[in-house]
């Protein structure tokens, strides 16, 4: 379960970078490092998609901050 947690988070975190670079800056991180090739390019848009929505629904299992019987440590 860490290991999809780990993988989950870096491509949300990649997917939100990319989001950001596009809103800031019409630039397109993934197709950039994809040379535009359009159906990775779609398969890693899929993927951050599929673990935003695994992440909606094990965060609060993986997460040692959001656990109910452990204070969060800062």
């Amino acid at each position: 379960m860490k290991v999809l947690h780990i993988v989950t988070f870096v491509l949300i975190i990649v997917g939100a970078l990319n989001w950001g670079l596009v809103g800031l800056f019409d630039f397109n991180l993934v197709m950039r490092i994809l040379g535009g090739a359009p159906g990775i390019e779609k398969l890693v848009y899929i993927l951050v998609g599929i673990s935003a929505v695994v992440e909606i629904f094990t965060h609060s299992k993986t997460c040692r901050m959001c656990k109910p019987d452990s204070p969060p440590s800062m």
